[in-house]
Parts: structure tokens; C-alpha cells; sequence
């Protein structure tokens, strides 16, 4: 063994020495040392392990909209189910509808830097010249025998000190009274929620979500995620069942997570047969509530109340919205394992945009998404109209788009379209699929974004939808300001978290299952992942060892650099060369243009520009016995001769000018037109992660080479993909030209 190690040291020893003179980088290194550990909990394999635990918090909550007032109140009761090995003296509960309040930690510093000009509504987010009432009121936090607790409460965290400790395996009951101010949506940033005013009819559409106060998660890696909310990082909850009931002027209508317990004391008959007939329509919606009554209702603006009751199982999160402006409709949504109710209600301000679209999304997204993971286990999912944002909850998203005069553009209606299958798909990732939000966003938005772009391309393919090119702008981008994927949620710029948590992950995933992967192989190992992790709450490194363990690919390299790095794609084909084998019998005259080749080569090879000069020539040589070392056995020369005589020898060498390594497609065309790929995996950079060369044998000359001629890999710069080169005019060239 050690005079084979000798003489493999002494072939390649100078090579390699000559091949890579930059520093190692280690990018072919496990990322073992980047995330968690496996442990009992999460193993190695990227699955939930045999001691895996999460708690779980049951709602039973009463609330009262005082649309005179805008305010809400309410009295909850929490059962909380200690399923930890930990005994926990005192819990925490999410309060952040304090991130409203005047002066609070994080009010205006989202985007807070003034201008030369700016308008009214701009210099209202950064100074709040107008000042409006937030955050909760709590009148009382009590135990289940309505002994007072202590509370403390830190910005938009409340800590609750039991009276006595909460065992493992053994829950406590918390009662909770409490009141706030709607917010005005208009009146701030990243408004997620509050009220939307019609001054038109004067009447309002109320989007209540984290409106209640909500148990913090407890978990085997953060202990109490209690980081504040500060808008941008978004939510981590716990699984649960919701009793709720919602009162509200007579005249409204409600749509909320959870299935309507009493249709008989809200909706009138005409409106309960309608959706009777909407349960057996699997092919357009039904209207439940007409334009007609949707008006009506905008007129009466009755003082009376009535009760909605819902009740939701094992969901995360619980909304609604109200109005009397609504229209509602619905259709019953057919998958391999059960039906779904999908339902969208709007103002007639959305008409007929939202009449004709918004349903037909919510049935797309259904059924692209169940397929891609698991059906969607709920009995109904809704689209909500608002102005602005897109917002996601168990059964229920707020979906901005609406037209102008009843028209919209093609790319209005597109966004429209896109928002709704977005937040649809966002029932997925977070909210069965319960990643972290307040702490790695791009796991929720990234995966949801793979997915809701996949349904686009699929159901709407006369819309854009992103591809790798779409992230070239912002991989392209200014290094000093880039954080990689893998940063905190509330750490990113807000002028680029779109780009770095839904895009970039989209990309990456895209390239994964299109390119490194394979799409039969990557959608199991995407749907595995989905299904151990189905009601449970993952980490980073829990979806990076699934996709290796269900693929039996090595992709810790993709993971280093697409997510823990700002690293791009620029891969150059800095070189081709071309080859043919000498060979004695040829006639004179190709025997003369030969010998000049090989004596203007002179042992060395050129440095061509292009294909015109012909072919350097190789003389082969008999083999010395020396190079066999101890085998005994030949190769059969003439055999080796025989087979390259006539063939077209390439040697190529391709760099990797911005740092992130990928496979390389190459694309050879041909004298006659024809075209040929070639495709070498990522493995090729294991050794010399800056330069590799590669020789091919082709039996037709060819006249042009490309990299990555379909664009799969998101390279930041195409003009150095081609031999021969494709010549750019410099800056004062073009000048000269236009002059």
C-alpha cells in the first residue's frame, strides 16, 4: 500500500499543486458544525426523534366588537398542557398588539430615515403625528379557581408566575380579560391587521388577528421562544382546539377559522340553502351572500348584535374578519381524502374581479398543494378581500388586490391571483408545518413561495412566475450589505427580506428538484419532510437532513453556500481547447497541415480565441512498462488508437468566479446545427473549488460551446458562459457608435 500511495503522490502531487494555488474553502465540508445536533428529540435523519415533545394550549374565548368605538374585548380561558420533562413555574403569553402603542420599542425604526420631500402618510409612520390609541387592556390574569396571578408585562411579552409549578405531563388553566383599540391599517407599517374604512358608505371591514392574547412556544431548543414581536419576524404558536364566539352588529357578516356551530341563529334560510347547494357545487361557486344583500346590509348599519359561534381543531392560530360590506361565496373543493369548503368573501368594491378569481385560487392552490405534501385536513378555507397586504392564518387569509372602476390590468390581476395561492399555501408552511417565524422566517415564506410558484407556472402559465434568473438581481448585489438566508428574521433589511427569505429559498429549491436532485426524487423527499413535521415544529437543520435522507445526495454543499452564505454563481469556460490524434497514414497533404499544428504547438498548447486555426495534434506513445507498476496485464494500444481515430478531442476549463459551486451543463453545438448536452455534477469542484478541466470526446466538430444555456443555476454573469467568446462593446465604444 505505501508504494502505491508513493507512486499516486508522485503522479499527481505536482498537478494538483500547479491546479490550486487559492486558499480551501471547504465547501464540500459537512455543515454538521452550522446546525443543531441530533439528539432523543431530532435525529439524524431529520425526524421528530422517540423523545420529541411540544406542548399544546386549548382557547375557549368569548369577544365583543364595539364597531362605535372601534374596540374589542374579550375573556379567555387557556388550558395549557405541560408535555416538556421540565417543571415550569411560570409561563409567557404573547401580547402583540402592543407593538402599537405610542412609544413603543419598535415604533418607526422599520424604515426610519428622512427625505427631501415626503408625503403626509410617510412622515405619519416615522413621527406618528397623529396619535392613536393601541395595545391590550388587561383587566385580570387568574388561575382555573379564579385566584389572581401575577403578571409582568414586557412590551409585547406578559410573564405569568403560577401559583404552583406546572408539573410534566400535567396542564394548568389561565384566565385572561382584556380590551384594545382596533387599529386603523392606514395609520402604520406592515399593518397585518385592524380596520379598513369605506368612506364611500361609510362602513368598515375589520381583520382581527393576533387580537387575543396567545400562548408562547416552549420547545426542546429555544426553552420559551419569547422574543419580542417587532412586525417583521412573525409568529410561533402552539397547537391547540378553539371554542370561540364572536358578537357583532346583527348586519355583519363573519368569516373566521374554525366551522360555523350555529348557521340557524346568523344566516337566514335562503342564505343556509344556498350553502347546502354550494357544498354539492364542485364546479363554480355559489353565491351565499349577493351583491343585493351585501348592500342592503351596508344601509341598515342596525344597532342590534348577534353571536357567531366556531369551533377549530388542532390548528395554531385562530382569526376573522367582519363587515356588513361583505359578499360571500363558495364551492366544495374534491381531494383524494376528504372535501374542502372554499369560500371568499369581498366588498363589492372587488367586483367582479374577486366573483371570478379569488375561489378558483383558493382550488388551485388546494389541490397543487395537497399533492406536493398532504391533503389539506380542514373543512374550509377562505379568501378575505382587503387593500395592501397578504396575511396568513389557519383557514382563513386576508388577500389584497382590488380592482379600479371594476377593471384591472392583466399584471394586477395576476398579483391578485398570486397573493391569494400564496396566503392559501401558507396553511401548509406555518401553519401545519410549524416552523419558527418570529426567528427564521425563510422557512415558512421560502418553502410556501417553491410551492405557490409551482402552482402558478402549473394553473397559470400565461403569468410570470419566478425562476432562477429572477434572483440574479439580488445575488448580483452589493456584498456589504447581503446577509445570507440563514439570518434571523428581524435582522434583514426590509428593502431585501423579500428577495433573501422567499425568493432565494424558492430558487434554491427550484434548482434542487429541476437540476441537482430530480423532480421524482426531490418531491418525495419534499413530501417526506412535510409529513414528519405535519403539527409539529421543525428547525433549519431537521429540513436540511430530510432532503439528505430521503435522497441519498450529498447536499451539504448546496446548503453551505445558496443558505449560510452570500456567495453567487458565476461560472466563466475561461478555455477550449481541441484536439485529434496524430496519425501516420494519412494523405500528404492533411499529413503536412498536421506537422504544422504539431510544430507550431511545440509541446505546448495555444491559447485560441476561437475554432479557426484547426486542431492542436497529440502524437500517442507507447506506454512504458514503468507506468503499469505491478500489473502485468497491457491495454491494448492499437485499440486505443483505433477508437480516438478521426475523434474530436476537447479540453475545457471552467472557473468559479463567484464562489458558490453548482453543477455545469454544457451545450455543444455543432457544424451541422446540431446540439448536445453534457452535464457534470457539483462533485467536479470537490478537489479545486476554483478551476476544473474536463475533456470530452465528440465525433462532430463543433463551432460553439455554452454553459448553462437554460439558465437553471441562477449565474449572475452570461457573457463570460461562451467559447468563442461573445464580444461586449466597452462604455466609450457604444458612445463612439451613437455619435
Amino acid at each position: 500500500m505505501r508504494l502505491i500511495l508513493t507512486t499516486l503522490v508522485a503522479l499527481f502531487l505536482c498537478a494538483n499543486l500547479s491546479a490550486q494555488n487559492q486558499p480551501w474553502q471547504g465547501k464540500f465540508e459537512p455543515i454538521d458544525n452550522l446546525i443543531a445536533p441530533p439528539n432523543t428529540y431530532r435525529t439524524a435523519s431529520g425526524a421528530p426523534g422517540k423523545d420529541y415533545w411540544q406542548q399544546r394550549a386549548n382557547y375557549k374565548i368569548k369577544a365583543e366588537l364595539d364597531e362605535v368605538n372601534n374596540t374589542v374585548h374579550g375573556e379567555e380561558t387557556i388550558t395549557y398542557f405541560n408535555n416538556s420533562p421540565d417543571e415550569l413555574s411560570y409561563v409567557w403569553i404573547q401580547l402583540e398588539q402592543n407593538v402599537n402603542k405610542k412609544g413603543n420599542e419598535d415604533f418607526g425604526s422599520i424604515n426610519n430615515n428622512m427625505r427631501d420631500g415626503m408625503n403626509a402618510r410617510q412622515l405619519q409612520f416615522l413621527t406618528r403625528a397623529i396619535n392613536f390609541p393601541a395595545g391590550y387592556t388587561i383587566k385580570y390574569v387568574k388561575d382555573g379557581n379564579s385566584n389572581n396571578l401575577k403578571s409582568m408585562v414586557n412590551n409585547t411579552m406578559m410573564k405569568v408566575k403560577l401559583n404552583t409549578s406546572l408539573q410534566p405531563n400535567t396542564s394548568t388553566t389561565i384566565q385572561i380579560a382584556w380590551s384594545y383599540h382596533i387599529t386603523d391599517r392606514s395609520m402604520f407599517l406592515l399593518s397585518r391587521e385592524g380596520y379598513e374604512h369605506f368612506p364611500e358608505d361609510d362602513n368598515t371591514v375589520y381583520l382581527m388577528a393576533h387580537w387575543f392574547p396567545r400562548m408562547a412556544v416552549y420547545n426542546d431548543t429555544e426553552g420559551w421562544q419569547n422574543q419580542q414581536f417587532q412586525k417583521l419576524g412573525e409568529f410561533a404558536l402552539e397547537f391547540g382546539n378553539y371554542d370561540v364566539t364572536i358578537t357583532v352588529p346583527q348586519d355583519h357578516i363573519v368569516a373566521s377559522t374554525g366551522t360555523l356551530q350555529n348557521p340557524e341563529s346568523v344566516l337566514t334560510r335562503k342564505q343556509r340553502q344556498r350553502l347546502k347547494e354550494a357544498e354539492k357545487s364542485f364546479e363554480k361557486p355559489v353565491m351565499i351572500i349577493t351583491r343585493e344583500e351585501a348592500e342592503a346590509n351596508e344601509k341598515e348599519k342596525t344597532t342590534k348584535k348577534k353571536t357567531w359561534k366556531f369551533k377549530a381543531e388542532n390548528v395554531r392560530d385562530f382569526a376573522f374578519a367582519s363587515s356588513r360590506k361583505f359578499l360571500w361565496d363558495a364551492q366544495n373543493v374534491k381531494l383524494p381524502t376528504n372535501n374542502v369548503m372554499a369560500m371568499s368573501f369581498y366588498p363589492k368594491e372587488g367586483l367582479p374581479v374577486w366573483k371570478e378569481e379569488s375561489t378558483k385560487a383558493i382550488m388551485h392552490a388546494l389541490e397543487v398543494y395537497s399533492e406536493a405534501t398532504f391533503d389539506y385536513p380542514y373543512p374550509v378555507c377562505i379568501s378575505v378581500n382587503t387593500s395592501n397586504i397578504g396575511m396568513e392564518f389557519p383557514m382563513i387569509s386576508f388577500n389584497g388586490g382590488r380592482p379600479k372602476n371594476g377593471k384591472m390590468s392583466k399584471g394586477a390581476k395576476a398579483g391578485m391571483i398570486g397573493t391569494i395561492i400564496h396566503e392559501v399555501g401558507h396553511n401548509w408552511f406555518p401553519m401545519i408545518v410549524s416552523s419558527d417565524e418570529r426567528k427564521w422566517m425563510w422557512m415558512d415564506e421560502g418553502l410556501n413561495t417553491f410551492l405557490h410558484q409551482r402552482t402558478v407556472a402549473e394553473r397559470y402559465p400565461d403569468f410570470n412566475s419566478t425562476t432562477p434568473k429572477s434572483i440574479v438581481p439580488f445575488m448580483s448585489g452589493d456584498k456589504n450589505i447581503l446577509r445570507p438566508i440563514m439570518t434571523t428574521s428581524d435582522n434583514e433589511l426590509l428593502s431585501q427580506f423579500s428577495a433573501n427569505f422567499y425568493l432565494k429559498p424558492t430558487v434554491g429549491l427550484q434548482m434542487l428538484r429541476n437540476s441537482i436532485v430530480g423532480k421524482e426524487l426531490f418531491d418525495e423527499a419534499f413530501k417526506e419532510y412535510a409529513n414528519r413535521w405535519k403539527y409539529k415544529h421543525p428547525n433549519p437543520g431537521d429540513l436540511f437532513r430530510t432532503l439528505e435522507d430521503a435522497t441519498a445526495v450529498d447536499l451539504d454543499w448546496f446548503f453551505r453556500g445558496w443558505f449560510f452564505t452570500t456567495d453567487h454563481v458565476d461560472i466563466e469556460l475561461a478555455d477550449v481547447k481541441w484536439f485529434k490524434i496524430y496519425e501516420e497514414n494519412k494523405n500528404i497533404e492533411e499529413q503536412r497541415k498536421s506537422y504544422k499544428m504539431e510544430i507550431e504547438a511545440d509541446g505546448k498548447t495555444s491559447n485560441a480565441k476561437d475554432f479557426s486555426n484547426g486542431p492542436e495534434t497529440i502524437k500517442m506513445s507507447k506506454t512504458p512498462d514503468a507506468v503499469y507498476g505491478g500489473f502485468l496485464s497491457r491495454i491494448d494500444e492499437e485499440e486505443v488508437k483505433k477508437q480516438l481515430s478521426g475523434k474530436n478531442i476537447y479540453e475545457i476549463t471552467i472557473k468559479n468566479k463567484g464562489g458558490l459551486v453548482m453543477p455545469v451543463t454544457i451545450e455543444w453545438v455543432y457544424s451541422d446545427g446540431s446540439k448536445e448536452i453534457d452535464r457534470l455534477p457539483a462533485d467536479v469542484w470537490r478537489r479545486n473549488e476554483y478551476e476544473i478541466k474536463k475533456t470530452f470526446v465528440k465525433e462532430k466538430e463543433v463551432v460553439e460551446v455554452n454553459l448553462d444555456p437554460n439558465f437553471e443555476f441562477a449565474d449572475t454573469d452570461t457573457a463570460n458562459n461562451s467559447f468563442p467568446k461573445t464580444s461586449s462593446k466597452s462604455e466609450f465604444d457604444s458612445f463612439k457608435s451613437k455619435n
